[in-house]
């Protein structure tokens, strides 16, 4: 019998996860999205801003977790940032409605895509290089570090 409930909590479990990019709710209601949703919000904001003006480093920091398999980022100015797109290695982007002050934002992998509809390897083969948040029509560079 408890065999029975453990397949049974298993399978709803995996079931209502799918098309979800995390196992859990992002603590940022804005990213409680399916992954079809942020493919569909990346494939409007290709390609690259590649000819952005730069707006040099960001006041904000970023933390890399390879086991996790997400990136935190923090945005540390005293401002709110409002629509803001994380760029990872200049491929795969996800959209922010907003920033906030101090408060961490988790982004999974599985919520950046690249043009093609693809989201960031979840496999570590490929690592995250560079970091760059697009914002009020400039480029930014954000300071990553290693995690986990």
């Amino acid at each position: 019998m408890y065999k029975t409930i453990g397949f049974v909590a298993s399978v709803l479990i995996l079931a209502g996860c799918a098309g979800r990019p995390s196992l859990l709710p992002n603590a940022d209601k804005n990213l409680r999205k399916t992954s079809s949703q942020f493919a569909a919000d990346a494939a409007k904001r290709h390609p690259y801003k590649a000819n952005a003006p730069r707006g040099g480093e960001a006041a904000a920091r970023g933390e890399v977790g390879y086991m996790l398999k997400q990136i935190t980022l923090a945005n540390l100015s005293q401002d709110t940032w409002n629509d803001v797109e994380v760029w990872v290695n200049q491929k795969y982007v996800v959209f922010l409605p907003v920033m906030e002050p101090g408060k961490l934002k988790t982004i999974n992998f599985q919520m950046l895509f690249d043009e093609q509809g693809n989201y960031f390897t979840t496999d570590n083969k490929q690592m995250v290089d560079k970091v760059e948040i697009y914002r009020d029509g400039k480029m930014y560079d954000v300071k990553v570090k290693l995690g986990d």
